[in-house]
């Protein structure tokens, strides 16, 4: 052990000496905690590193160059959130739908006439108390009930298949009268051409009806029969605004009755000789075949038939052309 003997204690150079010791050991002490705070915080910061970083860190790119860390992974619920999933959470946009056109309701040209006090008539029919004037000839022909072959009984123990057993009718047996004429002893009534919707379509000349075999429907309960207009009345031929119009049947001897049908609808409806029905127009594009398609000369599907016959026939019987 080196002992100072006290002149050197108390030298300059001694009291220098020991003051720079002093300093230089408490700089040390002052340095040695940081250095060990960032020892620590080096060592914790590695070991946040994942595997594969560090692997990465240390793998050479060409040239000697260190590839840098690979970014950290997002975590699992988060990566889990990618771009679709985000676009299906997000609320779906609400998209202007066009509504569904109405539907389309299809509207009669002709209207039904509903609750019209109806009466049977029939051709050859005489004079009664009810009915003055005999069914022999109508408004639109005068050999009527010779054109038809004769009287269309109503009796029904006289018919079958809604036409009279005595002989084959001539003329549709479905047949109707309506109390409205369009012609008079110098022509067309004037009202006839505004008032007539089919006036112009179905024009033939002047003093010419357009109404003689226009088609109806009447309908009876849940029963529906076609029928052509072949006579005028009951009792009236003037009652246009009836007819063609919205007025109900004027008051007469038969109940205010605005309908006569032959007994051929009687029976195909089931109905009463007077009874209650309901009638409108109809275009012959909407009448099906049925028992009044059956007979007639007036008859449009006979009439049609017998043309179509005609000209099959005629190809039929043209000779071959010769080449």
């Amino acid at each position: 052990m080196v002992t100072w003997s006290g002149s050197l204690k108390s030298s300059p150079l001694m009291k220098r000496l020991l003051r720079s010791t002093v300093i230089l050991a408490a700089s040390i002490a002052s340095v040695l905690p940081m250095q060990h705070a960032k020892a620590a915080s080096g060592k914790a910061k590695k070991q946040r590193e994942s595997a594969p970083a560090r692997r990465a860190a240390k793998t050479p790119l060409p040239g000697g160059h260190i590839a840098p860390p690979a970014p950290a992974k997002a975590p699992p619920a988060a990566a889990a959130l990618t771009a679709p999933a985000t676009a299906a959470l997000a609320p779906a946009p609400c998209l202007a739908v066009a509504p569904a056109p109405a539907p389309v309701l299809s509207q009669d040209r002709y209207p039904w006439k509903r609750d019209i006090v109806t009466t049977t008539f029939w051709i050859g029919e005489k004079p009664a108390k009810n009915n003055p004037v005999p069914n022999h000839a109508s408004s639109w022909d005068e050999k009527w009930a010779e054109h038809y072959g004769g009287t269309d009984s109503p009796d029904k123990a006289e018919r079958a298949d809604y036409r009279p057993v005595a002989f084959e009718p001539g003329q549709n047996p479905f047949y109707v009268a309506l109390p409205y004429n369009n012609i008079q002893r110098d022509g067309h009534k004037p009202e006839a051409a505004k008032v007539v919707p089919w006036f112009k379509e179905d024009f033939k000349g002047a003093g010419k009806t357009v109404l003689k075999g226009r088609w109806i429907a009447v309908r009876f309960k849940d029963r529906v029969t076609y029928a052509q207009w072949e006579d005028c009345g009951p009792f009236r031929t003037d009652h246009s605004s009836y007819v063609f119009g919205n007025e109900r049947p004027k008051p007469n001897l038969n109940k205010g009755a605005g309908l006569d049908v032959s007994p051929a609808v009687r029976d195909y409806l089931g109905m009463n000789d007077t009874d209650v029905t309901d009638w409108k127009f109809v275009d012959f594009a909407e009448v099906p075949p049925g028992p009044w398609s059956q007979h007639g000369d007036n008859n449009t599907f006979v009439i049609n038939k017998r043309l179509a016959d005609a000209r099959l026939a005629a190809l039929g019987t043209e000779k071959p052309a010769v080449r």
